[in-house]
């Protein structure tokens, strides 16, 4: 008869907290309304691998020294090698396909497009999104500079940046799956492909 009797408490607790828990469901109908074709386009700050969503502007690696000094550095290092507060920028070359790999926008990074869009979007930390497209142009063409991938004169634009190759552009995965090779076709065992 106890079990019984504490069966029927547990069914009666549990049924009381599903209703609770229904009763407090917030109902969120007529909250809020559908963004307008603008907002949407306002809010979709993404750069894609061509570059076609680029702004506008333009800057050098002269011009990202002062900035890079004065916005940057003290979280990457006055000469890009990281801190405890920020990553290293430049450096790791070869290091990919070592145990000890280095990750950097030189050794890592696929393509200058992302550069772009990751200091537009998240730099200086705590004020993301308050640099003008200049400058952003301006600290990517710094960071490519510092890592020998561009000229220290060479103007960075919506134009000029997506055709900047990476070291590492062809170091992932394809973006089309058919472009994927066969890896039975080249030997791969056990997860090892050569």
């Amino acid at each position: 008869m106890h079990y019984l009797f504490s069966g029927l408490v547990s069914v009666m607790v549990w049924a009381f907290c599903c209703a609770v828990g229904e009763a407090q469901t917030p109902d969120y109908s007529n909250v809020g309304r559908t963004p307008t074709k603008q907002e949407i386009q306002d809010w979709d700050l993404s750069i894609g691998v061509d570059g076609a969503e680029l702004p506008s502007g333009h800057g050098t690696a002269k011009e990202g020294a002062l900035l890079y000094r004065n916005q940057c550095a003290s979280c990457h290092g006055q000469n890009l090698e990281g801190s405890q507060l920020g990553k290293a920028l430049v450096g790791g070359e070869g290091t990919l396909v070592s145990n000890n790999s280095v990750e950097t926008v030189g050794s890592y990074w696929a393509f200058a497009t992302a550069l772009w869009d990751y200091i537009n979007r998240a730099m200086p930390l705590y004020r993301e999104g308050t640099l003008t497209a200049n400058e952003v142009y301006a600290l990517t063409a710094y960071v490519l500079y510092r890592n020998n991938i561009v000229q220290e004169s060479d103007v960075i634009n919506a134009q000029s940046l997506p055709k900047v190759q990476m070291p590492n552009r062809d170091g992932f995965i394809p973006q089309r799956v058919e472009n994927l090779p066969d890896i039975q076709e080249r030997g791969c065992k056990a997860g090892h492909c050569p």
